[in-house]
C-alpha cells in the first residue's frame, strides 16, 4: 500500500480514474490520495470534472477504468449504498433535500443503515454543530432558508457517521455570514476526526481551511501540494483567486 510522506496510509486512494457520460470522458486518469483527518480542497473551473470525481467516489457515478481504495479496500465496483456503511457520505451540490419532509425526517434518512436506538447521540451532535436547526426540527425542509437547508444537508450526511465527508459547493448562494458558519463547521468536523474532500466556489476560503489541495482542469490533475503552496502558485492565483 502507498504510504504518505508522513508514513500514514491514505484513507482514500484514487489511481488513474477514468469516468464519463456516454462517449464523453470527464475524468482522464485522475490520481490522488487523502490522509485521515485532512481537509483537502479540489480547485478547478466549472466543468473541470470536480463533481464527477466526488460522484465517482460516493458511487453515484460509474467509472470505466482505474481504482478507488478506501482504507486499502477497492470500492470502485461497490454500489453507492454499500459505501455509506464503510464511512463515505456526500453532500451534493444543490442540497437535494426532501422538501415535504420535516428537518428531523431528513436527518433520519441520513441514518438509514444504522440501528434506530443508536441515533440520539448523532442527532444531538448535529444540533450542537448547527444550533439553529434544533427549533426547526418540525419545519419542512422546503420552508427553510438556503443556509438552513445547507446545514440540514450536511447534518443529514453526518447522521451516517462518515469518516470521509464529500462536500460539493457548500457555500453556493449563501450570504457571507452563513458561509463563515459553514466553513467553521467544516474545521470543527476535522477536529473531531472527520476527513473532508471539499469543492468550493470560493477557492480562497477553501484553501484557507484546507491542509492540501489538488487543481483539476479538464478532467486532469494539473497541480497538487499543501494549501499554502497552491494558494501561492501564480497560475492558480490568476485563474481562481482573482489576483
Amino acid at each position: 500500500m502507498e504510504r504518505t510522506t508522513h508514513g500514514v496510509a491514505p484513507l482514500l486512494e484514487i489511481e488513474n480514474l477514468i469516468s464519463g457520460y456516454g462517449r464523453i470522458e470527464a475524468l482522464h486518469g485522475v490520481s490522488m490520495n487523502i490522509k485521515p483527518g485532512e481537509i483537502v480542497s479540489l480547485v478547478g473551473a466549472n466543468g473541470a470534472g470536480k463533481t464527477t470525481l466526488l460522484r465517482a467516489i460516493s458511487g453515484v457515478q460509474s467509472v470505466s477504468a482505474g481504482t478507488i481504495r478506501f482504507e486499502g479496500q477497492a470500492i470502485d465496483r461497490l454500489p453507492a449504498h454499500a459505501r455509506v456503511p464503510l464511512g463515505i457520505a456526500q453532500v451534493p451540490e444543490g442540497r437535494q433535500l426532501f422538501a415535504p419532509l420535516t428537518a428531523t425526517d431528513n436527518l433520519m434518512l441520513g441514518a438509514w443503515w444504522r440501528r434506530a436506538d443508536d441515533l440520539s447521540a448523532e442527532l444531538a451532535r448535529v444540533h450542537e454543530l448547527f444550533p439553529m436547526l434544533r427549533p426547526l426540527s418540525r419545519s419542512t425542509a422546503g420552508m427553510l432558508s438556503g443556509g438552513q437547508q445547507q446545514m440540514l444537508a450536511i447534518g443529514r450526511a453526518l447522521m451516517s457517521k462518515p469518516r470521509l465527508l464529500l462536500l460539493d459547493e457548500p457555500s453556493l448562494g449563501l450570504a457571507p455570514i452563513l458561509v463563515d458558519q459553514i466553513l467553521d463547521a467544516i474545521v470543527r468536523l476535522k477536529s473531531e476526526g472527520v476527513t473532508v474532500l471539499l469543492i468550493e466556489q470560493n477557492a480562497r476560503a477553501a484553501l484557507a481551511i484546507a491542509d492540501r489541495a489538488y487543481v483539476l482542469e479538464t478532467g486532469r490533475i494539473t497541480a497538487s501540494g499543501t494549501a499554502s503552496e497552491i494558494a501561492s502558485d501564480e497560475r492558480v492565483q490568476r485563474a481562481y483567486l482573482g489576483i
